[in-house]
């Protein structure tokens, strides 16, 4: 049943805020968002979420 909501997406390429580098929204990234209620594409390639993660919580450590 889950993959029927995966066919309203397609996949979608988008560019980091950070690097500048193309990365893909997928079809599965989309209906998981849209699963949990999330209205805003992601701005950050997954290196760059990682990274701003990591740092993130190294600030608060």
């Amino acid at each position: 049943m889950e993959n029927n909501i995966e066919n309203n997406y397609e996949d979608i390429t988008l560019i980091c805020k950070d690097c500048g580098s193309e990365f893909v929204f997928t079809a599965g990234e989309q209906a998981f968002y849209a699963e949990k209620g999330f209205e805003n594409q992601p701005v950050r390639c997954a290196e760059c979420r990682k990274a701003r993660k990591q740092q993130r919580n190294n600030y608060n450590a």
